[in-house]
């Protein structure tokens, strides 16, 4: 009795301490629950750019298959250019997306049809399930995905008991006949054979989920019966056999922990459970008994041995009939060799940026374990294509000759910001310094193209067709120091065009210009575009700042966007474990102010001419020249550091390469970082970059000189120019201009200065009608002339039509530095104008009044056609129309800018023609009223 006695006094408080243990460790049923990384989901729709290849990786990114048919989830099916894909649900940052079934075509490195395979309905688009790329772990690295146990196939759930506890829905926790069954097989082989007694709740409580181990003793094998009789009486069979479920272990892939049915899965198969097919239902449940020993990829012979015994089980227990028994034997294991789950981190760079902001949000506790879903930006395919390229460009530059070379990169959606691949080193897998983010090295000639923005901001002083000096170069720095820049190639080449000096990257020319829009301003634009902060020195200039890879990603993203402020984002959005939106990252930018967007875009040309005719020229060898791309190369002193900023219609990519010691390593631009931008971009689909015309008038202009000359006049080259701004119209051949006198001194209609006792001034040359907005440096002279006390208006039938309208011309040239934008037209409006134009030309007025007459039936409200109308009537003579017109603009158009003076003027002339001075006197200071708006940023 003292002995049962003790043994009960022993056996009831460690029986309560357990109870204990499995109420809080099992009862809560919390695991930790990994945080996964994401990719971007793939969309699809008619026309984006895109090829077979591509398409591939990113469904192969996805754990994607090709089974020949494309019906069942994360499955495809290909034929020649036609796909038929059918995607899993998943949950995004704009809620749930559904699985659906999609057929598309490709034809011409573009979708070109996108339909549902199912209905046959055209789709406008459909987005994939987004690749996971990274998993963020808690103190154990063990993956799983939860699941309830009706979210499990059926085979699964009675197949499990059927192989591995018969007995389970009638015993508690232990089976007593199964214990015997397996003494006795003991028995009768003398020890020889053994066979398992364990039930289900038996190898959940050795599983790790209540902290014992599987060792072999009689201890471990004691508290595991305590534990499963505990289990059983505390809950129900269906809590128990769900926890299981999620907890089995099933694998391993170096320090990474497969547990649960539903990791099994993805991990074996890259299916999800519920799509499983009968084999494979039948392997998972084999690979319960002994994941390593049985492992497909290592042992695939007793793997398949193992299966087809199971098989035989469900067959025997009349789970499956005998035509699904036979198929499944017949059946391959159909085990990928890559598992479909991705190391910890697969992209440790780009998983640094992840990191790096969600820090302000996330603290590293709170993201590991928790079960968060973070959605990033990252294309797959654009991440596989860089890599692909760094790795190329650097073995192939490699030599006895040259330090070790490393990389940065960062690659941009220049629609929104996105963050789509990030390389930190030579070595994309490697961990720790991530050059894209930290490197600070001098970026150089990709400044330059910000202090051409500075200066292309003031249309009056600049345009691409300005002429600058590229002759040598001293800037005094004061205490007697000076700065003698010198070009790459170290010669001068003269005057040259500002485009030319872009393209080219002329030092001495960029120095000059630079000079003048001021260091200050450039260090400001750069702080306000990027949050750069450099010193404003004159060395800025030509990239005298330390910067990284991302910042400069963030600079050239205002470009590649055609002006928009666009904060770089790799976390669209974070969710919780139940798919429920946390914070979303991905806001929508605001879009460009029209001065910036035209500024960027005279850029944008720029860049393209740099690669068009410049030091990025190669690119067109490289069979790139069908993107039209806009970029710059940026050099080191000493060829230290190789820069490339390049974007497309759809992307942007910054590259540098270097040393890490700061060593020389004998590269140009263009011979490093340009060439790992076309080892992508011959790769990855993109579209062209059409850069907006709008609020650009493009004019040729002539070989040597500023004025805007005729279509096809030799040596001519198109500019674009600031509408308003354009240059004043010369023909290609020596014509006379308008008299402009008007008469004798004192008798005829000519313009005077203010000064009575100076000669007539010779109005502008007689412009094209189709550049409304002129700038005029007589504006100013004339505005104080006419509102004057002693100014007299001549008799009215004096002054000719064409120097009233030389007068709007002038009198329509801004008085300040900012810019007004001219709304883009329907190009069959174009058409008329220009046939207008032509008529006008040749004299036949009516015909021309006839072709605007048309463009307004079309474009009734636009005041720019408006205006050319009324200037028309002006050169007729016909008085009242003229006005009749321009107040319609008037009333249509905008209230500031050189287009306001326009309308204003022409009114103006249209009341001086018919002696109506106090009325002309009345509108003259309606001129004054119009200010011009335009870029104030910088």
């Amino acid at each position: 009795m003292a002995a049962v006695a003790l043994g009960l006094g022993f056996l009831i408080p460690y029986t309560l301490y357990l109870n204990q243990q499995v109420t809080q460790r099992f009862g809560e049923l919390r695991w930790q629950i990994p945080t996964r990384v994401y990719a971007r989901p793939l969309v699809l729709l008619p026309g984006k750019a895109m090829d077979a290849a591509t398409l591939k990786t990113e469904l192969a990114a996805s754990a994607y298959r090709d089974d020949g048919q494309g019906k069942e989830p994360a499955t495809y099916a290909v034929q020649g250019g036609r796909f038929v894909i059918s995607s899993r649900g998943y949950n995004d940052v704009d809620g749930q997306v559904a699985a659906r079934r999609v057929e598309l075509s490709l034809s011409g490195g573009s979708i070109a049809s996108l339909r549902d395979a199912d209905s046959r309905k055209a789709l406008k688009a459909a987005r994939m399930d987004p690749a996971r790329i990274a998993t963020l772990y808690g103190q154990k690295q063990e993956e799983r995905r939860l699941i309830r146990m009706n979210e499990a196939p059926d085979l699964l759930v009675t197949g499990l008991q059927a192989v591995e506890d018969k007995d389970f829905n009638r015993h508690h926790g232990i089976d007593l006949s199964g214990i015997a069954r397996a003494v006795w097989v003991t028995v009768r082989s003398g020890g020889q054979s053994r066979q398992g007694a364990s039930t289900l709740t038996q190898q959940l409580a050795r599983s790790g989920l209540l902290g014992i181990g599987k060792e072999q003793t009689y201890t471990r094998k004691f508290n595991e019966v305590l534990y499963a009789l505990i289990m059983e009486a505390r809950y129900d069979k269906r809590t128990i056999f769900e926890a299981y479920l999620n907890q089995v272990y099933l694998g391993q892939r170096g320090s990474q922990a497969i547990h649960g049915m539903s990791s099994g899965a993805e991990f074996w198969f890259g299916r999800d459970l519920s799509s499983l097919e009968t084999e494979q239902i039948a392997l998972l449940i084999g690979l319960v008994k002994g994941p390593s020993y049985y492992d497909p990829r290592r042992n695939p012979e007793r793997a398949l041995d193992r299966r087809n015994f199971v098989l035989g089980k469900l067959h025997e227990a009349t789970l499956i009939d005998d035509a699904e028994y036979q198929r499944a034997l017949k059946a391959p294991l159909g085990v990928p060799k890559t598992p479909g789950l991705v190391a910890a981190n697969r992209f440790p760079a780009y998983v640094d940026l992840v990191r790096r902001q969600l820090a302000h949000d996330y603290p590293e506790s709170a993201l590991q374990g928790a079960g968060l879903s973070v959605m990033s930006g990252m294309s797959p395919s654009a991440q596989a294509y860089a890599e692909g390229a760094v790795t190329r460009t650097i073995k192939s530059l490699e030599s006895k000759r040259r330090p070790e070379l490393q990389a940065g990169l960062v690659m941009t959606d220049v629609h929104n910001g996105d963050v789509v691949a990030v390389i930190g080193s030579r070595d994309v897998s490697e961990v720790g310094f991530n050059r894209a983010i930290e490197a600070q090295r001098p970026v150089g000639s990709l400044l330059k193209p910000f202090v051409y923005l500075l200066a292309l901001a003031q249309p009056e002083r600049y345009s691409l067709a300005s002429w600058v000096d590229d002759s040598p170069v001293t800037v005094q720095l004061g205490r007697g120091r000076n700065w003698n820049p010198g070009n790459a190639d170290n010669r001068s080449h003269g005057t040259v065009r500002l485009i030319d000096a872009l393209a080219h990257s002329y030092n001495q020319a960029t120095v000059r210009v630079g000079m003048q829009v001021g260091p200050e301003r450039v260090t400001q634009l750069i702080h306000v575009l990027a949050g750069i902060k450099a010193e404003p020195n004159p060395a800025v200039i030509l990239g005298s700042t330390d910067q990284s890879p991302y910042a400069m990603a963030q600079l050239y993203q205002f470009l590649a966007s055609g002006g928009e402020i666009q904060p770089l984002h790799a976390v669209r959005g974070v969710l919780d474990p139940q798919g429920k939106l946390l914070k979303r990252y991905d806001k929508t930018p605001a879009p460009a102010q029209e001065g910036d967007s035209i500024a960027a875009n005279l850029i944008s040309i720029g860049l393209q001419q740099v690669v068009a005719s410049g030091t990025a020229q190669r690119l067109n060898a490289d069979g790139l020249g069908r993107l039209q791309p806009a970029g710059k190369t940026g050099t080191t002193n000493d060829g230290r550091d190789s820069w490339y900023a390049g974007y497309t219609g759809d992307h942007l990519a910054v590259i540098w390469m270097g040393n890490d010691q700061n060593e020389q390593a004998g590269l140009y631009g263009a011979t490093g970082a340009m060439r790992v931008w076309s080892g992508i971009f011959q790769r990855l689909p993109t579209a062209p970059l059409k850069v907006s015309n709008k609020g650009l008038d493009w004019q040729p202009v002539a070989a040597t000189g500023t004025n805007s000359t005729d279509e096809g006049c030799p040596g001519a080259r198109r500019f674009p120019f600031v509408v308003g701004y354009a240059p004043a119209y010369e023909p290609c051949a020596p014509a006379p201009l308008p008299d402009a006198q008007g008469g004798a001194e004192g008798e005829g209609g000519g313009w005077r200065s203010c000064d009575s006792s100076s000669k007539p001034m010779m109005p502008m040359t007689i412009r094209s009608l189709f550049q409304p907005l002129v700038l005029s440096g007589l504006a100013l002279a004339l505005a104080a002339c006419v509102s004057s006390a002693p100014q007299v208006v001549k008799p009215v039938d004096t002054t000719t039509p064409a120097q009233r309208l030389a007068a709007v011309e002038a009198a329509a040239g801004p008085d300040d530095k900012e810019l007004s934008v001219q709304p883009l037209r329907d190009s069959q409006v174009e058409d008329l104008r220009q046939t207008a134009l032509t008529q006008r030309r040749a004299n036949d007025l009516a015909g021309a009044a006839g072709s605007l007459d048309q463009a307004l039936q079309i474009v009734a409200g636009d005041p720019s056609v408006l205006q050319e109308r009324a200037e028309l009537a002006l050169l007729q003579g016909k008085w009242a129309e003229a006005e009749t017109f321009a107040r319609k603009a008037v009333d249509l158009g905008s209230k500031t800018g050189p287009l306001c003076r326009r309308h204003w003027a022409t009114i103006e002339q249209a009341r001086l023609a018919r002696g109506e001075k106090e009325n002309a006197v009345s509108a003259h200071a309606q001129i004054e009223g119009c200010t011009v708006p335009g870029i104030k940023r910088y």
